[in-house]
């Protein structure tokens, strides 16, 4: 049993991954406060997200370790629907590693965004806490993706929605909310990850990868756990020109790039469903790196 729920879930999608672990976090330290008698706030007040800059200094993983935990149910059920719902669409787009980089710096920017509004607005100077959930990484989900292919259309009970207008309402909804919700903070943060989804694809749309160096920072340290039997050996040859392989040429390169370009202005004129499933089918293997 065991080795058959490892083997799903190494072969499992990024977003099927990070739900297991969401929902695997909340239900171990769901345990082990019921079986130890251990308050959830004890256990987990070193991977929480504190508002002073001092603890912080003290635990900075916390930026990324809080939104990966959950204190309610409830809490964790909506943020992984939410999650689900925009991340399939992300995935239809984009690679894993993209995924990744939007939920971590999201969650990242998030918990910096919130920590600097308890220590820049007067509101918030006899107050303190701490910052806990996903909810911050799946709004900065949503708003990428939402401003990225604005126009793309999903179903919801029997009406058909663009991305767009479900991000609008759900930030504005969270704006208004903040003056008279006792989670302000928690508020605070998902204005942080929308902040930082709609720069993201701004600027991918402008062709910068403003995650870039994040990318090769993942790459590098997840080959640190990497053996030296299991890295592919690199062999330089000098003054030797390798002969291009069949179907890698520029002018391929350039039609591909080309036909994925007109299948996202489709996209956003017309939304996703607009598309043919050839087309959805060419789109999902660009995503993936294949060609």
């Amino acid at each position: 049993m065991a080795n058959n729920l490892t083997y799903q879930f190494k072969n499992a999608s990024i977003l099927v991954k990070i739900i297991a672990v969401n929902t695997a976090l909340f239900l171990s330290i769901y345990l082990a406060s019921f079986l130890f008698g251990i308050p959830q706030d004890i256990l987990v007040s070193w991977f929480v997200l504190p508002d002073d800059p001092l603890s912080l200094i003290l635990q900075p993983w916390s930026l990324i370790t809080y939104s990966f935990l959950h204190f309610g149910v409830w809490h964790l059920v909506f943020n992984m629907l939410w999650l689900h719902w925009f991340g399939k669409i992300v995935l239809n787009l984009f690679n894993a590693k993209r995924f990744l980089t939007i939920y971590l710096l999201g969650g990242l920017f998030a918990g910096l965004f919130y920590v600097l509004a308890y220590n820049l607005f007067p509101v918030f100077i006899n107050t303190s806490g701490h910052l806990i959930g996903a909810s911050g990484a799946v709004m900065a989900i949503m708003v990428f993706i939402a401003t990225y292919s604005p126009n793309t259309e999903i179903r919801v009970f029997m009406f058909t929605i663009k991305l767009w207008h479900i991000a609008a309402f759900v930030l504005l909804l969270d704006l208004v909310k903040i003056p008279t919700s006792g989670n302000a903070g928690g508020l605070l943060a998902h204005v942080g990850g929308a902040i930082f989804g709609y720069v993201y694809a701004i600027q991918m749309a402008k062709g910068n990868d403003i995650g870039k160096w994040f990318e090769n920072g993942m790459d590098w340290f997840f080959d640190l756990f990497k053996s030296r039997a299991k890295k592919p050996f690199r062999k330089v040859h000098r003054n030797v020109r390798p002969t291009p392989k069949k179907g890698k040429s520029p002018t391929d390169k350039t039609a591909h790039q080309s036909r994925v370009d007109s299948i996202l202005d489709k996209i956003g004129k017309s939304g996703y469903e607009s598309l043919t499933k050839e087309e959805k089918d060419f789109l999902f293997n660009a995503g993936k790196g294949e060609k």
